[in-house]
């Protein structure tokens, strides 16, 4: 191939023959985007990698279970040579070549006709990076791209695009702005009303443009037994204006947040809702802290129960004593003040008072801190350190855990299975 830069563009594949040879992990990376695009894919190929059989099975696409053979790119618009024999490959790309078909080799990129960008999206655009040969400066200068692109700091001119309507619930994750999804993070560039609450990560907040209205719910001039119908109020108000409001909530919406709550009113108003999923503090908090909520041979349950009322409180949906008589984990949410009464019912339901406890505060952010007891201790433990809400308690056999015992556990149990 002449020593030029390479044409960059895109091609429209739908319902279009794109022939892959080679089924090991370069097939698995570039596949799921040829089958986004709409082609209709044929996989040239004596074994795949798992992932790629998940494919075959539900036939989304068709595989050949062979080795390629000369004629394996009649009718196709585009090839695609990436097994591990390089004179495989030239043979792809050599008749690729006789039948005017674009190829990419994926040993030997100079030698196809074509090559595969370094690919991301944003909301609607599709951005590609070509270095000429130099793959890990495209990925790099692509993820640049795309970060500046989701944080606003290059504009992304809204020329073209619809306006955004109604209301996005959006899980913003447990506290470290980074661990906000790809999907929220777009939204919220495109908000121009953000209602958000002190659990939310705050940092994202500096992210927004100066016309976006900022609406704190922890001070909305109402009492505090109407807190949650004034902020139903606010997102409906505000979506019925015209405005597209992002309701910005810590962890996940759906996981002790009262997103459904909001999801239901706005139904109930005609304002449509967009539902992001975050991840939920209850299993990512444990996990920055060095806690498994589940591990192999220690805990095969885990549940996340809400001690926001007490044990024996009346309105407390919480069976107690059927958690006090299993074994594995209990992650509990918004029970920091009344972990003594926690630990006291679960010890009188028959778990061990030995039981371990891990304590984790504003997980994820460089306040973080851990403290690390049993049941019968953990009450003065978190007191005398202080330890203040947001926190999430993780009980069982898995706080107990650390990085070298649980590696000596895994390999205790595979010896046994063997």
């Amino acid at each position: 191939m002449p020593d030029q830069p390479h044409y960059l563009a895109g091609l429209d594949l739908t319902g279009r023959k794109v022939v892959v040879v080679g089924g090991g992990t370069v097939a698995q990376r570039r596949l799921p985007r040829l089958l986004a695009a709409g082609a209709t894919v044929e996989l040239i190929a004596p074994h795949t990698t798992p992932s790629v059989q998940a494919l075959a099975d539900t036939h989304t696409l068709v595989w050949h279970a062979r080795p390629y053979r000369h004629g394996d790119l009649d009718g196709a618009w585009y090839a695609l040579a990436c097994t591990d024999d390089p004179e495989v490959n030239a043979a792809v790309v050599a008749e690729a070549e006789r039948a005017r078909v674009f190829c990419v080799r994926s040993d030997a990129g100079a030698r196809g006709s074509a090559v595969t960008p370094a690919t991301g999206e944003h909301d609607g655009l599709t951005v590609g990076v070509l270095s000429g040969g130099a793959p890990r400066r495209s990925a790099a200068v692509r993820d640049a791209v795309l970060d500046a692109l989701r944080t606003g700091a290059v504009a992304d001119s809204d020329d073209g695009r619809p306006p955004m309507a109604g209301v996005a619930l959006v899980g913003g994750g447990p506290g470290d702005p980074d661990l906000i999804t790809v999907r929220g993070r777009r939204l919220l560039a495109r908000a121009d009303v953000v209602v958000t609450d002190r659990l939310a990560p705050r940092e994202l907040l500096d992210e927004l443009g100066d016309h976006v209205q900022v609406v704190d719910a922890a001070k909305i001039p109402y009492g505090r037994a109407a807190a949650q119908e004034a902020v139903n109020r606010v997102l409906i108000e505000q979506a019925r204006a015209g405005r597209f409001v992002v309701r910005l909530k810590g962890g996940d919406p759906y996981v002790f947040g009262r997103g459904f709550e909001e999801v239901l009113a706005c139904a109930e108003a005609g304002v449509p809702v967009t539902v992001v999923p975050g991840v939920t503090s209850a299993f990512s908090v444990p996990a920055v802290a060095g806690v498994p909520v589940t591990h192999r041979g220690v805990a095969h349950e885990v549940v996340v129960v809400s001690a926001h009322l007490p044990p024996g409180h009346e309105r407390s949906l919480v069976d107690w004593e059927a958690l006090g008589r299993m074994r594995g984990t209990v992650v509990v949410m918004m029970g920091l003040e009344r972990l003594a009464l926690v630990a006291d019912a679960l010890v009188a339901a028959g778990r061990p008072a030995d039981t371990p406890v891990a304590v984790v505060q504003e997980g994820t952010l460089r306040t973080q801190r851990v403290v690390r007891s049993t049941l019968a201790g953990v009450a003065r433990a978190v007191a005398g350190a202080g330890l203040r809400p947001p926190a999430v308690a993780v009980i069982g056999p898995v706080a107990g855990l650390s990085a070298s015992e649980a590696a000596s556990e895994t390999a205790l149990e595979t010896t046994g299975d063997v």
